[in-house]
């Protein structure tokens, strides 16, 4: 699949896409693979890039320079990295179904080098999905179509991709681990931010919640990635925002409104998180 360079500038381009039924007493891997791709079971392979995998049906093996041996089921997606060698292959009696999709770019290294990503952990358990098997179908029809800006379209369906794979493993694991700590803090943060404009403390959730400000706050931070003071606090500066630009109230009535200790403190606070002072943003009114 061509990318021009324009294409890279964008961050992220596909390279290849497709998808494959193999039966139980299929060859493995098949003669079909595109050049470059075919790659002996016992010899593996080493890939130039980035391929996402998803298992819809069957099972399999696969292998990796740091994963020895791990089992693949139907729902799971599973990740190849540049210059890793791996290889996989479908067990059992069912052989297997899945799709596939390529990729490359500084998009996606920066993923890797921030530790979202990492070949140490190629296997995400998310289940079957109808709506990622539908994303990977667009992205095929995409490269099929060949329109113009199709790199951009099927990227944006890579992102979708990950994302999704990224989250709904996080969240099953969250809820496996404590299913009423999920629950309490969605119910947490629906309270904080129907009480914007109140002088609700996070000492006062963390009571309505039934635990300890230091376990409401650790959980808090584990489920959403914010302290719950900075998640209330970046909450107000944003309903601040929206107030600056479609109300008339002065600076000093939205700082006191969204119960900042000061105008001074909700202007530092405000130009911190955006960039600009809150006189700024009504000037641009």
């Amino acid at each position: 699949m061509l990318a021009s360079e324009r294409d890279q500038r964008w961050g992220l381009t596909v390279t290849t896409i497709g998808y494959e039924e193999i039966g139980p007493h299929d060859s493995y891997p098949t003669r079909g693979h595109a050049d470059g791709y075919y790659f002996d079971l016992d010899k593996g392979r080493i890939l130039p890039e980035y391929q996402l995998l998803y298992i819809i049906g069957g099972e399999g093996i696969f292998h990796s320079h740091t994963v020895p041996e791990a089992r693949l089921k139907a729902g799971d997606f599973f990740l190849l990295f540049p210059g890793e060698w791996h290889s996989y292959h479908p067990t059992g009696p069912k052989g297997w179904t899945k799709y596939w999709i390529g990729f490359k770019g500084d998009n996606m290294d920066q993923r890797v080098r921030s530790g979202f990503l990492s070949p140490t952990k190629p296997i995400y358990h998310v289940g079957y999905s109808d709506l990622i098997e539908t994303l990977y179908k667009q992205a095929y029809e995409a490269a099929v179509a060949e329109e113009a800006y199709s790199q951009q379209l099927m990227a944006g369906i890579v992102n979708h991709l990950i994302g999704m794979m990224y989250s709904l493993e996080r969240n099953i694991e969250l809820k496996a681990k404590n299913q009423n700590h999920v629950e309490m803090i969605g119910r947490a943060r629906m309270r904080i931010r129907e009480s914007l404009e109140s002088a609700l403390t996070i000492q006062q959730v963390a009571e309505e919640m039934g635990v300890s400000y230091s376990n409401f706050r650790k959980l808090f931070k584990e489920h959403t990635g914010f302290s719950p003071a900075t998640y209330q606090q970046d909450l107000r500066l944003q309903r601040a925002k929206e107030l600056l630009s479609t109300t008339d109230m002065s600076i000093k009535e939205i700082a006191y409104r969204l119960n900042f200790d000061s105008p001074d403190y909700f202007s530092a606070k405000f130009k911190i998180k955006t960039g600009m002072k809150p006189s700024d943003v009504r000037s641009t009114q």
